[in-house]
């Protein structure tokens, strides 16, 4: 599986930009990853050093669809994989927006 294949884009939330102050990033991964391919995988594609890596997987929430002149319809969103990866002290990762939390 190739580098850029697993690590499908970096979550912007503001939890995970404050978790950043302390070398936490957060990505959402490919369902099938494993721990050891995310290491290798942002690693390559960010050239730092991963101590650490975690994964949730997270369930798809229920959602209801409000449709005219009919009666409301509701479906299912995707199940997905978040990893929160800590980098070595003193590495950082820039994710191109402005960090508010490194002040």
């Amino acid at each position: 599986m190739d580098a850029r294949d697993v690590v499908i884009a970096p979550l912007i939330t503001e939890k995970s930009m404050a978790n950043t102050m302390v070398q936490q990033y957060t990505f959402r991964v490919a369902p099938e990853a494993t721990k050891t391919q995310i290491r290798h995988a942002v690693e390559e594609i960010f050239k730092v050093n991963v101590t650490k890596v975690n994964t949730v997987n997270v369930k798809g929430k229920m959602k209801s669809f409000a449709r005219r002149r009919a009666r409301a319809t509701t479906g299912r969103q995707s199940d997905w994989k978040k990893a929160i990866v800590t980098l070595k002290e003193g590495q950082k990762i820039e994710l191109g927006g402005v960090n508010y939390f490194e002040q």
